[in-house]
């Protein structure tokens, strides 16, 4: 067996040996701590002068010590590979040509090359003949150690997303004339399907946000990506990581610094080889604690004895034995600070570290130092085992995914724009309850690729370097929240629901019916004519919970019916609160959906993305008593609030009366805590106001909703589907919506028999289908006719590219 030696500095600048057995890592394999082919250097043992003794140094083809050497990525050395011995200063003890091996393998070390008089430091070479494999130490396949990277596929190696739906048994038949749910896919059940290994792969449409990812990946850029939430956000990032190349990842220790023990020191070595590291120390840690006990132990044995036996003294011989024992136990005191802690473990990594430090408090983040309960009396934690690395230091090499990046407070955004700047941050205490109050470690590596997401607010609370750093050093994209409707995309629907069906694993495979209906459903969710919804995470619940229902029965397979019951059981809090709120006021005859009354009108609202509900509004006129104004309650919002003000501008020029003295009051009946925000009620408020001027009666049995422009246009709005089912359900016979909303109408078929929709460009277009009485609504129309000054050609009234949010 062979033995491991350790040289300590004495206090004259002399050196001590003592020799100790040859430790065994936990596999079995020897592994020697201090010969030749493992030193724990020490000031004298790392010297920067060429080894006279190295076969390499005459060799013009070799590099110098320190140099990078393409044959030999791990760097340790010709012989060390072989597992030749080389002599005691040569370059597996020399520090330098360590550090060189770890640059070498993909990442620099955050010490100091330069210092050559640091007792941390230590190398590792292990012993080919004890059986170990060196790509284990080094972290890297034959090919990474032989200098070629095995860097993220260019983009020719990656298909074009869902370009092609992998299908067995099955054919693709596209017929112009037909309308194929399914896109022209010939397949019985999602069984069929083959789904893609990369994540890259398995997104569904957000083309151009993946083309950011794959480019990004390869040239290692910043991405933020903003929009709404089931996007795809998440997935995207966890692709990226896929992409990355692994042989760079790197292990981080933390020494004890002996000069400032509030100082640890910092060293990065290739993947896999920080447990060795440690395992050796530990290793050589037991054996010296175990000589120095049997040393005790036979030096009590010999006092007790002396005492015991020629002195004839007792009492003298165990206080003698326990002065010994406490002495002992003082020199032990800290044995175990040589042991590094393994900051960062990669060893076992296979793709490049993914960290999502969504919501995650500065600690968690940047890192931290423990609180130690024993600060003092030689029973302390040495200030390095306290040290925890955060998020930024875990990712290195790798992605770190943060989404809603604005809820992250502004001193965790600076710190984070540090990290990104410099690609390295010094660990420290975080908070008030850590006692790293003092305790500072050298640099650590942050050389992250950082994704950060968010809604549309995101933006807003975002520090602007933060922002400016991730845009100068990466791309921004905006996450689509619908995609056009095409046989392709259809197909790739189905591969998405095949998908889902495959990760829960538990779930009946979905019949062709089944996956029809659930396309049908992406359709009306989409909220736009010729389009699928991208919001797949809520499509991907409703596909669980249809998948859940037929498991409950015990089916063979998913069926159409379990998706329609899903339909009504995956419904959202807010479809739920709309339905028991219509229930409610029809208990109280809140609603009225039949006869004329004058004043009051029937509007439509949505509640969050896809819940309509009736919303009543009447309005009033009365003299005034300090000048007419225009007066509506409701908890109204700033954008509902103008849209009030916008219709006045038509009702004064309307008026013949002068309306500078009458108060014109509006209501909006029950709105509750969360009032009215949105346009959609004007052309509600502009009927209730000039029936109410008029004294001409609304028709109750219709419902309507719609953007009024201040010329009397009827502009589009949103939701247009939620708010005509919601009106059928109410009881209307009948609805008006823009005409420019007229190709997104989706509603289920229940409610197509229920209501007559009834598409107008103009408020007077809609006061001759809402008022009571020919010749008084025929006199009105004529005049509203005149002063807005409106052809009402079909066709002639323009309207903005996108609708009001209600």
């Amino acid at each position: 067996m062979g033995t491991a030696e350790r040289r300590d500095r004495g206090l004259n600048g002399f050196t001590r040996a003592f020799t100790a057995p040859e430790p065994t890592s936990p596999g079995g394999e020897s592994i020697s701590v201090a010969d030749p082919s493992f030193s724990i250097a020490t000031p004298d043992s790392m010297s920067n002068e060429k080894d006279t003794n190295d076969p390499t140094a005459d060799d013009p083809d070799e590099p110098p010590h320190g140099g990078v050497d393409d044959s030999n990525p791990a760097g340790n050395g010709e012989d060390a590979a072989h597992g030749d011995p080389e002599p005691d200063d040569g370059p597996a003890s020399d520090p330098d040509v360590d550090r060189d091996a770890t640059a070498d393998s993909g990442g620099e070390s955050a010490a100091d090359p330069d210092d050559a008089d640091e007792p941390w430091d230590d190398g590792v070479v292990v012993d080919e003949g004890d059986g170990f494999d060196e790509t284990e130490v080094v972290g890297g396949s034959d090919e990474d150690r032989n200098g070629e990277s095995a860097g993220p596929a260019d983009d020719g190696g990656i298909d074009e997303l869902g370009s092609t739906v992998e299908v067995e048994g099955a054919e693709i038949e596209e017929d112009p004339d037909e309308d194929d749910l399914l896109g022209g896919l010939k397949i019985d059940t999602t069984a069929e399907l083959e789904i893609p290994d990369r994540l890259v792969d398995q997104v569904i449409g957000q083309e151009h946000a993946r083309d950011v990812i794959i480019k990004a990946a390869k040239q290692r850029r910043h991405v933020m990506m903003i929009g709404s939430p089931g996007t795809g956000k998440s997935m995207l990032a966890k692709a990226m990581s896929e992409l990355l190349p692994k042989e760079e990842l790197q292990d981080v220790l933390v020494y004890h610094n002996p000069e400032d023990g509030n100082k640890p020191k910092v060293r990065t070595v290739p993947a896999g080889k920080g447990d060795q590291i440690v395992e050796a120390h530990r290793e050589e840690a037991r054996k010296r604690n175990q000589m120095r006990s049997l040393l005790m132990w036979i030096i009590i044995a010999v006092v007790l004895g002396y005492a015991l036996i020629i002195a004839g003294t007792v009492l003298v011989g165990i206080i003698a034995a326990g002065v010994v024992y406490l002495v002992f136990r003082y020199l032990n005191r800290g044995s175990d600070a040589m042991i590094p802690n393994l900051l960062v473990n990669n060893g076992d990594t296979k793709t490049a570290p993914f960290r999502d430090a969504t919501g995650a408090h500065a600690g968690a983040l940047l890192g931290d130092v423990r609180h130690d309960p024993f600060q003092s009396g030689g029973m302390e934690t040495p200030s390095h085992d306290r040290v925890e690395a955060g998020a930024i230091h875990k990712a290195n090499k790798g992605v770190l995914f943060i989404d809603e990046i604005n809820t992250l407070d502004i001193r965790s955004q600076q710190h984070l724009m540090t990290a990104i700047q410099e690609g390295e941050f010094s660990i420290t205490g975080q908070s008030e309850r850590s006692s790293g109050a003092m305790v500072q470690t050298e640099p650590v590596p942050t050389d992250f690729v950082m994704i950060a997401a968010g809604n549309l607010d995101a933006m807003e609370n975002m520090h602007p370097a933060l922002r400016s750093r991730i845009k100068g050093y990466g791309y921004e994209v905006y996450m689509e929240d619908t995609i056009e409707d095409t046989p392709e995309m259809r197909r790739k629907y189905v591969r998405f629901i095949a998908q889902e069906v495959a990760k829960d694993g538990r779930l009946p495979e979905f019949s062709a019916e089944a996956v029809e209906e659930i396309i049908l459903e992406a359709k009306r969710r989409s909220g736009r004519k010729g389009h699928l919804t991208l919001k797949m995470r809520n499509l991907g619940g409703m596909v669980r919970v249809a998948g859940d229902i037929a498991r409950g029965e015990d089916a063979e397979m998913t069926t159409r019916d379990h998706v329609l019951q899903a339909k009504g059981r995956s419904r959202s809090i807010e479809q739920q609160l709309a339905d028991d709120y219509i229930e409610r006021r029809k208990d109280y005859e809140l609603e009225v959906s039949d006869g004329y009354v004058v004043g009051r009108v029937n509007g439509l609202a949505v509640m969050g993305e896809d819940s309509g509900i009736m919303l009543p509004v009447m309005a009033e006129v009365t003299p005034t008593q300090g000048g007419g104004q225009v007066i509506a309650t409701g908890q109204l919002k700033e954008m509902a609030e103008e849209s009030v003000q916008n219709v006045s501008a038509i009702i004064k020029k309307f008026s013949d009366e002068n309306i500078s003295e009458k108060d014109i009051h509006i209501q909006f009946i029950q709105t509750g805590q969360q009032g009215v925000d949105g346009d959609s009620a004007s052309i509600t408020v502009a009927t209730a106001v000039i029936s109410a001027l008029e004294n001409v009666g609304v028709d109750q049995s219709l419902a309507m909703t719609g953007s009024l422009s201040v010329r009397g246009d009827v502009l589009p709005v949103g939701g247009v589907t939620h708010k005509i089912e919601a009106a059928a359900k109410a009881g209307c016979t009948r609805v008006i919506i823009p005409a420019a909303n007229e190709q997104d109408v989706m509603i289920e078929d229940e409610y197509e028999e229920m209501i007559e929709i009834i598409p107008v460009s103009h408020i007077s277009e809609v006061l001759d289908i809402a008022l009571e009485g020919e010749t008084e609504k025929d006199s009105l129309v004529s005049r509203l006719k005149s002063i807005t000054g409106s052809t009402l050609k079909d066709g002639n009234v323009s309207s903005p590219s996108s609708p009001s949010p209600q």
